[in-house]
């Protein structure tokens, strides 16, 4: 081994050993003000428990968002509809194809960091004229040769934007992930809202073929002199009044339909259904669980952080501008005019060389680029916490309307038995003449909108439960 090959080798390895540093800031989970519970959680927490050894069991701190979404709907039906929908759906299948553009990303970043290699092969043969005194002469050149270049790394300069682009590719996988929760939760809510108006349109069906019957029989006793033509155009308006609503609800049921579809990936059409509305099993109180544990549990959190950690990234790729880059080039092969002898000895050739650049004049391009950094991860950072913010806001809405919609329920369902009754009583009343129709015609039509009441605050509880379910962040797993 020559003087000069030594020298080289021994430069090498000293320019590695101290390419193991990395300009820039690393990461560090900023400071979050997370509250101790959720706004709207409720406040009468299980009771500590002794435990087998003597100890003291503290309450559970599960959360509706840890469960699976096959375990929160028990809909056998609403389960093949989130199956289909997670299958085919464009949304999700594109953001599917974009942490596959971010995996090719990272691989050709990460490139940089290593050795650059070339092989290759040329045959010349020339042949010049003669000139003068200069006889003509014929000149043949075979050569094969493999060449390397290395970029050193020693600022850190490629790490840092591999890093960045690996937070990219974990950002794009947690943005698939909130695409997926998003879906769980639109296809349920979609699937509750059709329930929904099936059982508005149910009744709407069957108060109109009640209220028919009634009509046909007000028409009788007016035709008999028993009852006014008043009486009957009164019990027309309770016929027309549901009758109204049927091609209404039948509108809305087609176009939830097509919605619903659009959603599963495919063209308008039927949608098959499973429990009604009213058998839908969920219970009256959901655990919420830790504020904290929401950072690890949403999608939308976990995307923010990683964006906040790329740009932290990026900014060790330009303060790395700043200083020199170290660039190694080597070339080694044969060449000769003979190819018989192309791989002896005396043919060989070879070169390695060993290049700096240091900026010294920018125009401030290079601290303008750092500033530039800066402002962006800084952008970043308040998206993030913005995202937390949001987050904790969801959840304390989310409580509140599923337990404000229970309520409502509750309260619904009482005053539909008042109407339903009142409705009763009035008909008792008329047919034994101690009132008039109007009477019959007023709680009749409290009886129907108190039904239709209850169906819309039956689907806005279930709704409302899809809610919270993906605001705890649940639906991806």
């Amino acid at each position: 081994m020559t003087r000069m090959t030594r020298a080289s080798l021994s430069m090498l390895l000293s320019v590695l050993v101290w390419s193991g540093c990395a300009v820039g800031p690393n990461y560090k989970r900023p400071a979050i003000d997370v509250p101790v519970t959720y706004r709207g959680a409720s406040s009468e927490a299980p009771p500590a428990t002794s435990g087998p050894t003597g100890g003291t069991v503290q309450p559970t701190t599960a959360s509706l968002g840890d469960e699976k979404w096959w375990d929160v709907f028990q809909d056998e039906e609403l389960r093949n509809l989130i199956r289909t929908a997670l299958k085919n759906n464009y949304d999700l299948r594109i953001a599917a194809t974009r942490v596959l553009e971010a995996q090719a990303q990272l691989g050709i970043t990460r490139a940089d960091q290593y050795p650059s290699l070339a092989a290759g092969g040329a045959l010349a043969d020339q042949r010049s004229p003669r000139v003068g005194p200069i006889p003509s002469y014929e000149v043949s050149l075979g050569q094969v040769a493999a060449s390397a270049a290395w970029n050193l790394d020693f600022w850190g300069r490629y790490r840092r934007a591999s890093e960045a682009a690996r937070a990219n590719l974990l950002a794009n996988e947690w943005a698939r992930k909130q695409v997926m929760a998003t879906l769980v939760a639109n296809v349920a809510a979609a699937y509750f809202q059709l329930r929904q108006l099936d059982l508005e349109l149910e009744i709407s069906k069957r108060t109109f073929a009640s209220r028919s019957e009634s009509l046909k029989l007000t028409q009788t006793l007016e035709q008999h002199g028993l009852s006014s033509l008043l009486d009957v155009r009164q019990s027309e308006q309770l016929v027309y009044t549901a009758g109204e609503e049927i091609p209404d609800f039948e509108r809305q049921v087609a176009q939830q339909e097509n919605a619903l579809s659009i959603l599963l990936g495919k063209n308008p059409g039927d949608i098959p259904r499973g429990l009604k509305l009213t058998e839908e099993p969920h219970a009256p109180q959901v655990p919420a669980g830790l504020p904290s544990s929401l950072l690890e549990r949403r999608p939308d959190i976990r995307e923010a952080e990683q964006n906040l950690i790329a740009a932290n990234a990026q900014i060790g790729v330009a303060r790395a501008a700043y200083f020199p880059q170290i660039t190694l080039t080597g070339t080694a092969g044969f060449e000769t005019p003979a190819l018989t002898a192309l791989f002896t000895g005396p043919a060989g050739l070879w070169n390695f060389g060993a290049s700096l650049t240091q900026p010294i004049f920018e125009g401030g391009r290079i601290k303008s680029n750092v500033r530039l950094s800066e402002a962006q991860r800084e952008q970043f950072l308040l998206a993030y916490q913005q995202t937390i913010q949001a987050a904790f806001r969801d959840v304390s809405n989310a409580l509140v309307a599923y337990r404000d919609n229970r309520e409502f329920r509750i309260q619904q369902e009482q005053l539909l038995q008042s109407a339903q009754d009142a409705a009763r009583l009035s008909e008792v009343r008329f047919k034994a003449g101690t009132t008039d129709y109007l009477e019959v015609l007023t709680n009749e039509t409290n009886s129907f909108n108190a039904e239709l009441g209850l169906a819309q605050a039956e689907g806005n509880e279930l709704i409302a439960l899809v809610e919270l379910y993906q605001a705890l962040g649940g639906g991806w797993q």
